[in-house]
């Protein structure tokens, strides 16, 4: 059986194609980040770890429980995960590195053209991205805003497939307001140019 690669897998995930895998993942995931809201992440992950070691441990006495009873010589009952290799190859951590490394140096760039004033207009656009975010933080933070975004991953791609040329008719329309508006906004900054297309 061929196997996916993990952007296919995500893909399948996000648009629900496997019903039962999403809403498990989906389940899981979202319990999670709801009890990261309501509990430091040190203990979440020490429950987590608590009901896993529950499972595991009543499972490995059941299991030697039965055996001693059927006189059997089944073994661990976990040998087979006990045996396989669980390391990282150094060649996927090198593969990715290398690709975090350049979007790190990316955005390092791009800090620099927008803190430092390269394009005006571009500085300009970031200050009042990060005045809307004012207002963003002081609603929500940001592990609600983590939730929000993670809710919209899983829903988004099942209403755009289903709403697909409505969507995209008020995207257009939004684009060409904005960018008239941004348009006549320079026209009124001194210095300030439109970038040619």
């Amino acid at each position: 059986m061929e196997t996916k690669h993990w952007k296919e897998w995500v893909e399948d995930l996000l648009h629900w194609r496997d019903f039962q895998r999403t809403a498990v993942v989906f389940g899981a995931s979202l319990f999670l980040l709801l009890s990261l809201s309501t509990c430091s992440i040190v203990s979440v992950c020490a429950y987590i770890s608590l009901a896993l070691l529950s499972v595991t441990i009543s499972f490995r006495i059941y299991k030697g429980i039965l055996q001693a009873v059927q006189k059997s010589e089944d073994g661990h009952p976990f040998k087979m995960y006990l045996d396989q290799d669980i390391a990282l190859p150094a060649e996927t951590v090198h593969t990715y590195s290398d690709k975090a490394l350049v979007h790190v140096n990316r955005c390092l760039k791009e800090l620099r053209h927008l803190f430092l004033v390269e394009d005006l207009v571009d500085s300009l656009k970031f200050a009042v991205l990060m005045w809307i975010c004012t207002y963003i933080g002081a609603l929500f933070n940001g592990l609600t805003l983590i939730i929000l975004g993670f809710i919209g991953a899983f829903t988004w791609p099942v209403v755009y497939d289903k709403y697909q040329k409505e969507i995209d008719h008020y995207y257009d329309l939004v684009k060409k307001h904005t960018k008239d508006i941004c348009g006549k906004i320079q026209a009124k900054i001194p210095g300030a140019k439109p970038k040619a297309e």
